[in-house]
């Protein structure tokens, strides 16, 4: 497990329990003392954590996220697909990153990246964002610019709707667009709980030279809501939970799909 991975792994322990001891970490992670220490402080110098004597507390935390980014039966997966999100994102891309459980796990991972926190005269990350919790996560690295939509808040997931986020998105171009789903067919095409925020995350995805659906494996073959426009989603990232013939229909469709390798 590499330091990335390490950091990542404590804040997931503080996202479940609320804090960590130092011999946590070095029973769970496998590390000394000595290293679980040091990355309980370099969090802590991120803002992410607030130290204690014997470890540390969530209690830096200036929001509460919805009990559904708290109680996920596929944390696991998410987080292998935000590492390989991660991994195509270069230093200095322009990225837009709609809301949802997967989307938040990226922007965790995007914030423990050792290239992005190095000292830079210019942003090493700058993320476009409709989701406010994402943007106050975000928003504490010197290093990154962050634009958030404007819009009217959804309390269930904390994403900005309407015409002001349609405004804002109208006058940007994204490198990259990333992009959470409820439900994701062959053939038929991505689909969302809520049209204010299909009509969004459509919209991100056409400002965006790539656009990628993170999608669960747990979501393959279900359907939501409302639809969201299926030309401008070529790429998909799932877990390894996808099954063959589901894999196959995808790519018979011109899908390209990323599976996560396990972390």
């Amino acid at each position: 497990m590499n330091r990335t991975e390490r950091l990542t792994a404590i804040l997931d322990i503080l996202a479940a329990d609320g804090q960590v001891e130092v011999e946590e970490i070095v029973d769970k992670l496998a590390v000394s003392p000595a290293t679980a220490r040091r990355d309980l402080d370099s969090l802590a110098n991120e803002r992410l954590l607030t130290r204690t004597r014997g470890g540390a507390t969530s209690g830096s935390v200036s929001y509460d996220l919805p009990g559904r980014y708290n109680r996920d039966d596929f944390a696991v997966q998410k987080q292998q697909i935000a590492h390989a999100a991660s991994a195509l994102i270069p230093k200095g891309a322009v990225i837009g990153l709609c809301g949802g459980t997967t989307s938040t796990a990226l922007a965790q991972v995007l914030s423990t990246r050792e290239d992005l926190m190095e000292h830079s005269n210019r942003p090493t990350l700058t993320v476009v964002t409709n989701a406010i919790n994402i943007a106050a996560q975000l928003a504490i690295r010197p290093n990154f610019k962050i634009m958030v939509t404007g819009g009217i808040v959804n309390p269930r997931s904390y994403e900005l709707v309407g015409p002001y986020a349609d405004s804002i998105l109208s006058r940007v171009a994204l490198d990259f667009a990333f992009i959470g789903v409820n439900g994701l067919e062959p053939g038929a095409g991505p689909t969302i709980n809520d049209e204010g925020e299909a009509s969004v995350n459509s919209k991100m995805a056409r400002r965006a030279s790539e656009a990628y659906i993170l999608a669960d494996s747990s979501k393959i073959g279900k359907r939501a809501f409302a639809t969201m426009d299926q030309t401008n989603f070529g790429n998909i990232i799932t877990d390894s939970g996808i099954t063959p013939a589901q894999l196959q229909a995808f790519e018979d469709a011109g899908t390209n799909v990323i599976v996560a390798p396990e972390l």
